[in-house]
């Protein structure tokens, strides 16, 4: 190949590359929007600070908590989207911080808890969790940031078999919709071997991916047998179980 023609096919190639970056970055940039219902929690009440930052932290006024849920987005799904759950935690007594990600993608700074944990120096127990990538990103700095975390909640995750926790202390819940089509089913139930055998699992029958948030609908997932409003109740009231059983 002479020079003439090895110049334009690296032309050619640069451009497929420009392109398909291009394409990649307007993919990450336009993630599930937040329903209405979900906007509605984005503002504060009598009982819950709803401050807006670099992230969004539901803060209890009344019943002030030493303890902390940090929680990582589904990947591209706009942050917002988990306002509810979030605002209703805060309700109980639980500081809840809703962490956007570059690109909405979890996997571009898995490590963005360390931010949250330096800004709120009076909470004293973390707990970190996710959806989806979202939560098998903080599957991920759990396993790298042991000491400082004091708990795991994942929405329909599971972690990566590099970042087994499945020989550790970590305290976990796995939340999972029995009518989920976005999670393949059979290798979620083989990630049980990378959670400690104390992991606690719950199955919201009739519950499916998109209604762990308040988005949707979400390409490949399958319709629920139950109300959104009737998942949220049962992935909220299990999620202050499992934290209110390490700390209260």
């Amino acid at each position: 190949m002479n020079s003439k023609k090895s110049h334009k096919v690296i032309i050619i190639i640069m451009i497929a590359l420009v392109v398909d970056v291009i394409g990649f970055v307007i993919w990450g940039l336009t993630p599930q929007r937040p329903m209405p219902e979900a906007m509605a929690y984005l503002e504060s009440s009598r009982n819950v600070s709803v401050e807006k930052s670099r992230w969004l932290a539901f803060i209890p006024k009344e019943n002030k908590t030493n303890t902390g849920f940090i929680f990582y987005p589904g990947g591209r799904v706009d942050y917002r989207s988990y306002a509810p759950p979030a605002f209703k935690l805060a309700e109980e007594g639980l500081q809840v911080v809703l962490v956007p990600m570059p690109l909405n993608l979890a996997g571009w700074k898995p490590d963005k808890a360390w931010e949250i944990m330096q800004k709120y120096p009076g909470i004293k127990h973390w707990v970190i969790g996710g959806h989806s990538l979202g939560g098998s990103m903080a599957a991920k700095f759990a396993y790298e940031n042991p000491d400082i975390v004091d708990g795991l909640i994942l929405w329909a995750s599971y972690p990566a078999k590099r970042n087994s926790l499945a020989d550790t202390s970590q305290r976990v819940i796995s939340i999972y919709g029995s009518r989920d089509g976005a999670v393949d089913k059979e290798m979620y139930d083989n990630s049980h071997k990378l959670l400690p055998d104390d992991a606690i699992f719950v199955e919201i029958e009739g519950g499916n991916h998109t209604q762990m948030g308040w988005y949707g609908p979400q390409d490949g997932d399958l319709d629920a047998t139950i109300t959104r409003e009737a998942q949220q109740q049962i992935l909220v009231q299990r999620t202050w179980d499992f934290i209110s059983s390490l700390f209260w």
